[in-house]
């Protein structure tokens, strides 16, 4: 069963990102939205953990943008109907809240 996981927290405060990415499997995804599109920024702790997997990544454009973030080759940037078509496309969506 594959999972869209969705992150929106900063990943320096706290362990979920990491926990997130634990905890994904194959097929599963991360979409990375709101302070959470920090783990973008180069040389970073959260940025090489992102990057030493293997991982369907994706970032809400809108958000990265307003944080002045580059979206690396790694990841693929959506908008919010991408959003809504990629929570219908995984069997299941889990918000790490």
């Amino acid at each position: 069963m594959s999972t869209l996981h969705v992150l929106s927290h900063s990943p320096f405060g706290d362990d979920r990102l990491i926990s997130c990415l634990r905890l994904m499997g194959a097929d599963d995804a991360l979409l990375l939205c709101g302070d959470a599109t920090y783990a973008l920024q180069p040389g970073t702790a959260p940025f090489n953990a992102l990057n030493a997997r293997n991982l369907k990544l994706f970032v809400l454009a809108e958000d990265a943008q307003a944080r002045a973030l580059e979206i690396p080759d790694t990841a693929k940037a959506i908008d919010y109907p991408a959003f809504v078509e990629l929570s219908i496309h995984y069997d299941k969506v889990n918000s790490w809240l």
